[in-house]
């Protein structure tokens, strides 16, 4: 959502309640481009790169995605189990 002010661009944020989704959505697009880029080039190589990277990466994050939401509420108990919290 942009808004344009006094001649300037500002981005309206999300409500907060929105971060459950967006950041397992942002962490699952970077995380699987890099493990699919790095997949892609060790197995295709430079030379097919280009026209395989991007279905390697669309296949892994469709995986990705519904795993981090299923898995953060699960991570987040286990971290709060072994991190001590600040007072």
């Amino acid at each position: 959502m942009l808004t344009l002010v006094r001649n300037s661009l500002r981005i309206k944020k999300l409500p907060s309640r929105y971060a459950v989704i967006v950041m397992p959505l942002i962490l699952s697009v970077l995380m699987s481009g890099i493990v699919s880029a790095v997949s892609t080039l060790m197995n295709a190589g430079r030379d097919q790169f280009a026209a395989t990277w991007p279905h390697a990466w669309a296949a892994s994050w469709l995986i990705a995605f519904p795993s981090l939401l299923l898995l953060l509420p699960v991570v987040r108990r286990i971290v709060g189990a072994i991190v001590e919290q600040r007072a």
